[in-house]
């Protein structure tokens, strides 16, 4: 069984969910994994090389049309690349993004097979392919068997699947092809819009101070700001303490919010809800600290304190700061 992965990049660098996908397509194919890179000419060769020794094989095209993101681009690519393939794909996995939410729906419909999008979790059942995905706000998991497809496009939510890529058995081999794409293709690219400066991206920080409910006030978030500085760490949050406008949504974890996956992940008066816990449960190392000994945040905590946050917080930080000296 063969699985594609759509490798993400941007401004000559592949993105950190680029190598999720890898991971869980050669989980999914016993290791026979197939990256697919789509770029502009001469951009390609230098993202092939980061893939080296983590799929069996690159299929790398480079086209004037996908110098810059162009998802009809990107679906006419892959429709072309599938349909002559001698084996063709069973599924091809690409990112729950701004361009996968583009190209996926397109390619879906070329090659008249269904899509799933934002799943968290692909398996295989005998020759089916079953998705799991988060619904009414992450309080339940609907899980999607795509049985009788010949072959299915998934888009994975990024931040859900492991992001260690099994290692190939031999070098990359790297298959250099052509397709042909129409000279309009109804769109055309203007520019990124990066963030603005100050906002700070939650998914890259390796340690993480999270406040929730338990923090009471707006003006108690100080103790988290102090702990994580001496950590040198970022401060995100749960629902409550965006809803009540506490911190800005960049900050909050969550079904509604962002995945996050940091080294360490310290909860404050969190208790840990289905729809905060599920983006965050992958995190390396969790430190919960809560009043109630029976907050569900204990059940996936490395380690758990059971106390008062403004008496814990406090010492942790001084701990800090005394073994920095």
């Amino acid at each position: 069984m063969s699985v594609w992965v759509v490798c993400e990049h941007r401004n000559g660098a592949l993105r950190e969910v680029t190598y999720e996908l890898l991971a869980h397509g050669a989980a999914l194919c016993m290791g026979a994994v197939t990256a697919v890179i789509l770029a502009g000419p001469g951009e390609g060769e230098a993202l092939a090389a980061l893939i080296n020794g983590k799929a069996e094989r690159t299929l790398l095209v480079e086209d004037p049309s996908m110098s810059a993101f162009n998802g009809t681009a990107q679906a006419l690519a892959l429709a072309s690349l599938a349909e002559g393939a001698q084996e063709p794909p069973k599924a091809i996995l690409g990112a729950h993004s701004a361009a996968g939410m583009d190209w996926a729906p397109t390619l879906a419909g070329k090659l008249s097979c269904p899509a799933v999008t934002d799943a968290v979790a692909l398996s295989m059942e005998g020759d089916s392919l079953t998705a799991t995905r988060v619904v009414y706000g992450g309080k339940l998991q609907s899980k999607i068997k795509l049985g009788g497809a010949k072959m299915v496009i998934a888009t994975i939510r990024p931040g859900s699947l492991e992001d260690e890529p099994k290692a190939a058995s031999v070098e990359t081999s790297i298959e250099a092809t052509s397709v042909s794409l129409p000279s309009e293709l109804g769109k055309r690219f203007i520019a990124w819009v990066e963030e603005a400066a100050g906002d700070v991206d939650i998914s890259q920080a390796d340690i993480l101070v999270s406040v929730g409910r338990g923090i009471q006030d707006k003006e108690n978030i100080d103790v988290a700001e102090a702990l994580a500085e001496a950590l040198g760490a970022t401060v995100s949050c749960s629902r409550p303490v965006v809803d009540m406008n506490w911190l800005p949504k960049e900050r909050q974890v969550g079904i509604s919010g962002k995945t996050v996956k940091p080294k360490v992940y310290i909860a404050l008066g969190i208790s840990g809800a289905f729809q905060h816990a599920t983006a965050m449960k992958d995190s390396a190392m969790i430190i919960a600290v809560n009043k109630d000994p029976k907050a569900p945040i204990f059940q996936i905590a490395h380690y758990g304190i059971v106390g008062d946050l403004f008496k814990v917080a406090p010492a942790l930080t001084a701990a800090v700061r005394a073994a920095k000296g």
